[in-house]
């Protein structure tokens, strides 16, 4: 299983993606390739070409720009802080300047 923080490049021609993963490997990129089906996908030939690589990735974007793909970017990480508090109900503020018995 790929690590979560790397971008993947999915393609549905498998030509397409074997190129791609051919430039990274030739630039010195570790790369690899798998296919993978999308949820609710029952097509047993459409699933997609994955490509996953550490390479930068401006350098992915030309990549999938020049081949017809996307990149699909991992979510960021959840926030490791904890929860706020919040009120159960408004806040209620008495201002006795608004209140002046005259």
């Amino acid at each position: 299983m790929e690590p979560a923080s790397q971008p993947r490049a999915v393609f549905f021609d498998e030509d397409d993606a074997r190129a791609v993963l051919a430039r990274l490997r030739r630039d010195g990129w570790d790369a690899s390739l798998a296919r993978e089906r999308f949820q609710g996908e029952d097509d047993d030939e459409g699933h997609p070409w994955i490509v996953t690589s550490e390479a930068p990735l401006l350098l992915l974007e030309l990549l999938v720009d020049e081949y017809d793909g996307w990149l699909d970017e991992p979510a960021p990480p959840a926030s490791s802080l904890p929860p706020l508090t919040l009120p159960a109900a408004p806040k209620r503020i008495k201002r006795p300047d608004l209140h002046s018995d005259e």
